[in-house]
């Protein structure tokens, strides 16, 4: 949306009129957009400082439009390293460091259990932390943060464990670690790949990127809920007021993606979900170390797309100005700036726009600024999570001879680490909001937060009323939620109805009320809500959604196509068959309809699994999730390659079947050039620091998957011959001794990789 000049009256004029014909039902239309003038121009730094600089110096550096500000929180040496926090109910700070992150170009001991969790406080209310304690020490690389109750939830690189720790004797060091959820295994990928989040959602889900995975919190413990159609996203993870979830995939530039449906039902990205040239960035310092080399560089060197985007948030507070809340935020650590989005929900689909036409939100001209994770904050603002370091990629990607290894060495950017800084967003006028309370608050008090105006407040009360599982409020709930006087706040309505799910007290009486709600969300909550009676084939409650079926709201139409799937009663096919023959081109319901499809069919492959040698069965399991996570931000999460070109289609460039050595020495090597005569943005990556083991089974799953989806009818016998086994792996390997360059096209295929003419 493109900046308007006050000195511009009839332009202006002409936008508000344009902008009151076109009113949606988000915020993305509702602003005084003259507030978002810069005082400095959009110019590029050309000679950037490349050696740290002081917090106050730091400051400097930062370009934002008039009267936004960030102000220092927590910097060395208090912290360093910092890549996550979370607040308790009582707002106080929990910030994980990944101390051992590339220490060195060459990852040197990054896997050494040397890193901590700090707790960090505001004694005297000054804004800025005074007190820390080192919570936890001699960890791997802590990943994910969860504050529940008196606990807080951990999870560390290289596992797939979660622990709870406590401090009992109130010194600010856990004394007390309990397991809430536990698997063997070795977690796979790199520190870059794998999982993120533990994001407790309005629905009582607990998300986290990458592992196709779910977690719902019951007495004490995390119970585990597969995903059909797998995860989504890398580094970050946040949801909005309504609880859809906002994932990111850094590998291909997409800012933002898992937001049309939620993930249970399985994936959606449709077209146009964003503004044309939302892909494109704006920095105001040159990028020259990125791994993908000059070729994703303008002729100011500035990147000019999104590379590493990562730790979104969306703004859910209540100390900036209104038309910054429910905005997108996303960090680009590579570019050295934070984007800001608008947000638009068109009755169910939703699309996202930069509000800067050509520029971002937060710029900065420091080469060490390295935002990775952002967040609304207990008191109202916004929060960004700054690594503040020379080196923001893996040694994977920075290997000797790269562009990247040169930029870092020849910059002395290997140099700069053990730093950190915290920042607030602030706006001038407008105060703090005050410390909260809840783990100390009656019951009636935190019931009293789902109304607050500062969505951080609404989630952990809810999430606090759950957790100490009081059923005394449940009158007060259902009387919020959907008794004659309901609170005109619809959120608190939300989040009162929600409660009381997480506390397993909604009833069929309260649910059939809901379900004749006016309020379009309420809808869709009481739908979503009405699963387990359809799972049962209900007959009330099939009746009261048959009602549902000819609502004006294709949003609500939405919800019913995709809870309905949960059932397989002739009903419920009817119905949905009947909202999509009403509307046969609409572009969400046939998306939805596709998704379901392809979670089925997900569904009938794993069936298949059982015809496949049991090693072979799970190392095409592994090998899914590996691809999923990884593989699919570049290729495409059905191998068919993204918009973006940034690696090659894996089916028809490949032949994957029939060329099963080759494939071995691009996961093992790394493939550079062009591909069958086709440049592409990225190079491929050697994955030979993985094991035999990991590398066979990305290569089975996508084998495997190819198999079923271009010949469903294939027989066990034929399925097992496409799976490579680890010793294949290792061949491939040994005839290979020291070798570091990554193959190219022609060197692999010889005459059959000769462009067509």
């Amino acid at each position: 949306m493109q900046t308007i000049f006050l000195k511009d009256i009839f332009r202006c004029v002409l936008v508000v009129f344009a902008c009151f014909l076109t009113l949606t039902s988000c915020q993305s239309t509702s602003s005084n957009e003259s507030e978002d003038i810069f005082a400095i121009p959009h110019v590029v730094s050309q000679n950037p400082i490349t050696v740290p600089q002081s917090p106050s110096q730091a400051l400097q550096s930062f370009r934002l439009p008039k009267g936004y500000r960030l102000e220092v929180v927590a910097s060395e040496p208090m912290i360093h390293e910092p890549v996550a926090i979370a607040w308790d109910g009582n707002g106080r700070m929990y910030v994980a460091q990944m101390e051992t992150y590339m220490q060195t170009v060459d990852a040197q001991g990054q896997d050494e259990p040397m890193n901590s969790i700090l707790l960090l406080e505001d004694t005297d209310n000054d804004g800025k932390m005074d007190k820390r304690s080192v919570f936890l020490d001699s960890l791997s690389a802590p990943r994910m943060l969860l504050c529940v109750g008196h606990e807080l939830f951990v999870n560390e690189t290289n596992t797939y464990n979660i622990y709870a720790y406590q401090d009992r004797d109130g010194d600010g060091q856990a004394d007390q670690k309990r397991p809430v959820y536990e698997n063997p295994k070795r977690a796979f990928g790199n520190i870059e790949h794998q999982r993120s989040g533990l994001d407790w959602n309005l629905d009582n889900w607990i998300y986290v990127t990458t592992d196709p995975v779910r977690f719902k919190y019951k007495d004490g413990t995390l119970i585990v809920d597969s995903l059909v159609s797998g995860s989504n996203g890398q580094w970050g993870l946040t949801h909005d007021d309504f609880g859809r979830l906002y994932f990111s995939r850094a590998a291909s530039g997409m800012a933002a993606t898992g937001f049309q449906i939620n993930l249970a039902y399985g994936q959606l990205d449709l077209e146009r979900s964003w503004d044309e040239d939302f892909a494109q960035v704006w920095p105001t310092v040159k990028t020259p170390d990125v791994n993908g080399g000059p070729k994703t560089l303008r002729p100011d060197s500035t990147i000019f797309g999104f590379t590493s985007v990562t730790g979104q948030s969306i703004f859910r507070g209540d100390r900036l100005p209104e038309n910054m809340v429910g905005n997108y935020f996303v960090a680009e650590p590579v570019g050295r700036f934070i984007r800001r989005a608008y947000i638009t929900d068109n009755d169910g689909k939703i699309s996202l726009k930069n509000v800067y036409q050509q520029d971002e939100f937060i710029t900065s001209t420091d080469m060490n600024f390295r935002p990775v994770n952002t967040y609304t904050g207990p008191d109202g603002n916004l929060y960004i999570v700054d690594m503040y370091r020379g080196i923001i990629q893996e040694s994977t990607w920075a290997q000797p001879g790269s562009f990247l290894y040169d930029q870092i060495l020849s910059k002395g950017l290997h140099k700069n680490i053990r730093h950190g800084r915290i920042y607030r967003l602030v706006y001038d006028g407008m105060s703090r909001g005050k410390t909260p309370n809840m783990l100390d608050a009656e019951v009636s008090q935190l019931v009293s937060y789902l109304d607050h105006p500062n969505g951080w407040w609404r989630d952990n009360a809810q999430k606090e009323l759950i957790v100490r599982g009081d059923k005394s409020v449940i009158s007060v709930l259902k009387e919020k939620a959907i008794g004659p006087d309901a609170s005109s706040n619809l959120t608190g309505r939300l989040h009162a109805l929600w409660t009381l799910e997480g506390l397993n007290m909604l009833d069929k009486e309260m649910l059939l009320s809901a379900l004749k709600d006016k309020e379009v969300q309420i809808l869709k909550a009481a739908i979503r809500m009405s699963e387990p009676w359809l799972e049962k084939s209900d007959a009330e409650v099939m009746t009261a959604l048959e009602h549902l079926a000819s609502h004006a709201s294709r949003d609500v139409q939405s919800q019913l196509l995709l809870s309905l799937s949960r059932s397989d009663a002739r009903v419920s096919k009817a119905i949905g068959q009947r909202i999509l023959e009403k509307k046969p081109e609409d572009e969400l319901l046939a998306g939805i309809k596709t998704s379901l499809k392809k979670t089925e069919d997900a569904r009938h492959h794993g069936y298949k699994l059982v015809g496949l040698r049991p090693e072979a069965r799970q190392s095409v399991i592994e090998g899914a999730t590996i691809f999923k996570s990884l593989c699919a931000s570049c290729h495409g999460p059905e191998g068919q390659g993204l918009p973006t070109n940034i690696a090659p289609p894996l089916i028809s460039k490949f032949k994957l079947i029939e060329n099963r050595d080759e494939v071995i020495k691009i996961m093992l090597h790394g493939l550079t050039g062009p591909v069958d005569g086709v440049t592409y943005l990225d190079q491929m990556p050697p994955m030979g620091a993985n094991s035999d083991e990991w590398v066979a089974s990305v290569l089975n799953y996508v084998r495997y998957d190819l198999c079923m989806r271009s010949f469903p009818q294939m027989n066990e016998g034929y399925l097992n011959w496409v799976i490579i086994t680890p010793e294949q792996v290792k061949n491939i390997r040994e005839k290979n001794p020291g070798r570091k360059a990554p193959w190219t096209w022609n060197e692999l295929m010889g005459e059959r990789a000769k462009p067509q003419q």
